[in-house]
C-alpha cells in the first residue's frame, strides 16, 4: 500500500486529487514582472502550485560548461551556459516578492534549489516542500542537505535507472524525511510521446511504496492527461505566457489557455475514474427500465392456463419479471386473465 502525504494542508497520493504544479521555471527570463504574470496565469488556470528555480549561476556551472543541445537551439548559440544562467537568476529579494505574491493569489509557492545555499534561502522563506530536479538525483550531498530541512521532498527522476532512484530515496529517508513524492520524468525538451513510458509510474510505486507523479516535457497536454488517468498524484507541466519568447524552456511549455484546459481535463478524468465499484448509476437504473426486457404475454392468456414458452415473449420494458426467470414461470398457472402484451409480475402466476 502507498500512503498519501500531507503537503501544505492537503493530502497528496492515492485516493486524493492530483496536485497540479505550474512549472514557471526560468520562463520569467529574470524579469520579476513576467514572473508575477506567470503566477497570475497559473492561479487563474487552477494550478495548486507555481514552481520556480533557485540558483546562483557561479555555484551551479563552470565557465566552460556547455549548453544542452536543446538550449543551443532556443538561446544564443554563442553564449555559454554560465552566461545564460546569469540572465535567468532571481535575487533573494525577488524570491520573497514572488512568495508573497503567490500567497496573495492563493497558489502555493515552490522552487527547485540547485545548491545548498539556495535550499537555505527557500527554507528561510518557509516553502512547504522542496522539489529536486532530475539533474540532482545523484547529487546525494544536496539531497541530504535538503532532506535535513524536515520538509516534504518531491524528487524528479529523469535520466535515471530504478537503482539510482532507490539510492536517492534511501539518502533522503536516511536524512529524516518521511514525506517523499517521486516524479517520473523524461529529461528531453521536448520529450517524444513515444518515450514517455508512463507505466514506469506504476513500476516505481510498486518498488518504492511511495506516491508517484509525473513531470511532463512532451508537447501538448495529451500525455499529461494520460498520466492523470493512470493515477499520477502530482502533475508538473511547464507554463509560459508565449512559446515564442526567448529562453531555453519556452518552446516546450504550454500557454495559459492550454494549461487551463489541462487542469480542467485532469479534474474531469478524476471524476470519471470514480471509486471502482461496478454498480449502476441512478441514471442507468432509469434507463434499465426502458432498455432491459421482461417476460410478457405473447397472446391472451385465460385465467387458470398453464404457461408454456409459446405463451411468453421477451420484450421491453424491463419493469416485470426478468428473462432469467423464464424456466421458473413455465409450468405455472395464470391467476387472472392476462391480456396480450402485458408485462408479467409475480402476482399473476402461481
Amino acid at each position: 500500500m502507498v500512503s498519501p502525504i500531507e503537503l501544505a494542508g492537503r493530502m497528496v497520493g492515492p485516493g486524493h486529487p492530483c496536485f497540479i504544479v505550474a512549472e514557471a521555471g526560468v520562463n520569467h527570463n529574470g524579469d520579476i514582472t513576467l514572473a508575477k504574470r506567470l503566477i497570475d496565469a497559473a492561479a487563474e488556470a487552477g494550478a495548486d502550485a507555481v514552481k520556480f528555480q533557485t540558483f546562483q549561476a557561479e555555484r551551479l556551472v563552470t565557465a566552460t560548461a556547455p549548453k544542452a543541445r536543446y538550449q543551443t537551439r532556443t538561446t544564443d548559440g554563442g553564449e555559454s551556459q554560465l552566461e545564460m544562467l546569469r540572465r535567468l537568476e532571481l535575487s533573494p529579494h525577488a524570491h520573497r516578492l514572488l512568495a508573497d505574491y503567490c500567497r496573495q493569489r492563493r497558489v502555493l509557492f515552490l522552487s527547485t534549489p540547485f545548491d545548498e545555499k539556495s535550499a537555505d534561502l527557500l527554507s528561510e522563506l518557509g516553502v512547504a516542500a522542496f522539489k529536486v530536479s532530475s539533474g540532482d538525483l545523484t547529487n546525494l550531498p544536496l539531497l541530504t542537505h535538503v532532506a535535513r530541512k524536515g520538509k516534504p521532498v518531491i524528487l524528479s527522476t529523469g535520466m535515471s535507472t530504478l537503482h539510482e532512484v532507490k539510492t536517492a530515496v534511501r539518502a533522503v529517508q536516511a536524512a529524516g524525511v518521511g514525506s517523499l513524492i517521486i516524479l517520473h520524468c523524461v529529461s528531453s525538451y521536448p520529450a517524444a510521446a513515444a518515450d514517455a513510458n508512463l507505466r514506469a509510474m506504476h513500476t516505481m510505486a510498486a518498488a518504492l511504496k511511495l506516491p508517484v507523479g509525473y513531470s511532463d516535457h512532451t508537447m501538448g497536454i495529451e500525455v499529461a492527461l494520460g498520466a492523470a488517468a493512470l493515477g499520477a498524484c502530482v502533475l508538473e507541466k511547464h507554463l509560459t505566457l508565449d512559446r515564442t519568447l526567448p529562453g531555453p524552456d519556452q518552446a516546450a511549455s504550454v500557454e495559459p489557455a492550454e494549461f487551463a484546459t489541462l487542469v480542467h481535463g485532469v479534474r474531469l478524468i478524476e471524476a470519471a475514474l470514480g471509486d471502482g465499484r461496478k454498480v449502476p448509476t441512478p441514471d442507468e437504473r432509469e434507463v434499465a427500465e426502458v432498455a432491459r426486457r421482461s417476460l410478457v404475454a405473447a397472446r391472451h392468456i385465460p385465467v387458470g392456463t398453464t404457461l408454456t414458452e409459446e405463451l411468453i415473449a421477451v420484450k421491453r420494458p424491463g419493469t416485470g419479471l426478468p428473462p432469467a426467470m423464464l424456466p421458473e414461470v413455465v409450468g405455472r398457472r395464470a391467476l387472472k386473465d392476462i391480456a396480450e402484451g402485458t408485462v408479467l409480475t409475480r402476482d399473476m402466476v402461481a
